[in-house]
């Protein structure tokens, strides 16, 4: 599927080195994790189910048929799939009542890659509705290409959403940093041959060939990624 941004031409950017940055939306340049979440108590509560913390740790990052279905099997709920997928997608859109906090450094570092001409795509879990309505805050100006998590078949933790942003951009896989922060996000980009940036937000991620793992986007900027590139050719 085509993304509701539109493609623009760009020339990938480093020649040999960095040619494009792919970015995760939720809990990596918007503070939402936490909104999920309560959307998730929420609808649960409504359905007579109390839900353990724990379960959040599983759900984080997950593509939302997957977190769904996992809670419906963990608590039993008496729901339809896709009668629950809608329900939170609705719910989350409620609680953002038009307030998405970005985090640290993310506003600085989209001026930073848009002033270099570096190609970017924005590579999500989450559904169109959902990723139109984050855009707003954002800014649907500091990406080339976006990609949501129901336009394609095979969404995180499979690498489908990010080769389809680096084929998007014309650009190698391997010359694409992933900025991710969830270890869902982390799978799907290893997998499609990218180096990544992992900046966790609920659960811990270690270091590892090919990956840096740093606490914030206030420690990523453009050197830092092109230094990324070149440690990984």
């Amino acid at each position: 599927m085509t993304s509701s941004v539109p493609l623009v031409a760009t020339r990938p950017a480093g020649g040999s080195g960095l040619q494009a940055v792919l970015l995760d939306m939720d809990g990596t340049l918007v503070d939402t994790e936490g909104i999920w979440w309560d959307a998730e108590v929420g609808i649960f509560a409504e359905l007579g189910h109390v839900l353990p913390e724990e379960h959040r740790e599983v759900v984080v990052g997950g593509p939302m048929t997957r977190s769904a279905s996992y809670l419906i099997e963990a608590t039993g709920a008496d729901i339809a799939l896709a009668d629950l997928t809608t329900l939170l997608n609705s719910r989350f859109t409620e609680l953002l009542d038009g307030n998405v906090p970005l985090l640290p450094g993310a506003r600085r570092l989209l001026a930073e890659l848009a002033a270099h001409g570096v190609p970017t795509a924005l590579v999500s879990a989450s559904h169109r509705q959902v990723m139109d309505r984050i855009l707003g805050t954002i800014g649907t100006e500091h990406f080339h290409l976006t990609v949501a998590g129901d336009e394609v078949e095979r969404t995180k933790p499979h690498p489908d959403p990010y080769l389809l942003a680096a084929a998007g951009l014309g650009a190698d896989p391997g010359r694409c940093v992933v900025i991710e922060d969830t270890l869902t996000g982390v799978a799907a980009a290893e997998s499609a041959g990218c180096p990544v940036v992992a900046v966790p937000s609920v659960v811990p991620i270690e270091p590892a060939p090919g990956r840096a793992v740093v606490a914030s986007l206030e420690e990523v900027d453009l050197p830092f990624l092109h230094e990324l590139i070149t440690l990984m050719r």
